[in-house]
């Protein structure tokens, strides 16, 4: 009689979300989600959130239309930051930065990365472009299809700007330079005086009317000159 043989079956280690590791937290990173609270936020122009933006299954979700746009409390100058979403079939969404509360809303001084499902989303701008303005050269699209889980990941500092979609580099960009000038000046954003001039704000995820997901939402200062590395994720 033959001896049965099992497969030996690996046990793959599984990450906790919303949490840092231990590196994360020597290298200076905070956590503004832990699953749980959305006090690290509130809405564009507003002293709180809207409840259509909930807390559920260790995610912050747009619910339905009109939970208006949600922005964190605290400002930011120079950075690194990550975020996971999950967008709905046909969804857009975006992330902004230096966002100031100076005008109607928020992409008229904040830079937009899109968010959107590539497939059946309608905008011409693809996830993780920043809209109008820079894009992949060769085009590539690196997302995951609506309803699983993408990583976004940029670097804002005075001297580069870089952005990632699921360890995949897309653009790399100097703010205020001669080229992102005229990249702006032939944009649509070109009649909002201040688009793109302040040099520290909030982040802003968009309330663009379809139901969108985010977690591991985490931020690292940057106080000293960015480094010279292409990639501070290491990766």
């Amino acid at each position: 009689m033959k001896a049965l043989v099992l497969p030996l079956l690996l046990t793959l280690p599984v990450f906790a979300q919303n949490t840092l590791t231990e590196g994360e937290k020597n290298a200076g990173w905070t956590l503004l989600f832990d699953g749980e609270s959305n006090e690290n936020f509130r809405n564009y122009k507003k002293e709180t959130l809207s409840d259509k933006w909930i807390v559920k299954d260790g995610a912050i979700t747009l619910t339905k239309k009109g939970g208006g746009d949600m922005i964190t409390k605290k400002q930011y100058e120079a950075f690194e930051f990550t975020v996971d979403y999950k967008i709905s079939p046909g969804g857009n969404s975006g992330l902004m930065f230096h966002v100031q509360e100076t005008e109607k809303k928020p992409w008229q001084t904040g830079a937009e990365i899109q968010i959107q499902d590539n497939v059946k989303g309608y905008d011409p701008q693809k996830a993780g472009w920043l809209y109008q303005l820079y894009k992949p050269e060769p085009e590539v699209d690196a997302t995951n299809p609506a309803g699983e889980w993408n990583t976004l990941r940029i670097l804002i500092t005075p001297e580069k700007c870089i952005q990632w979609m699921n360890g995949t580099k897309y653009v790399e960009y100097v703010k205020g330079s001669k080229d992102w000038n005229e990249r702006v000046a032939k944009s649509k954003f070109s009649k909002f005086a201040n688009f793109g001039k302040p040099t520290k704000g909030h982040l802003c995820l968009q309330d663009h009317g379809n139901v969108v997901s985010f977690r591991n939402i985490k931020i690292r200062e940057i106080k000293a000159p960015a480094a010279k590395s292409d990639d501070p994720f290491g990766g």
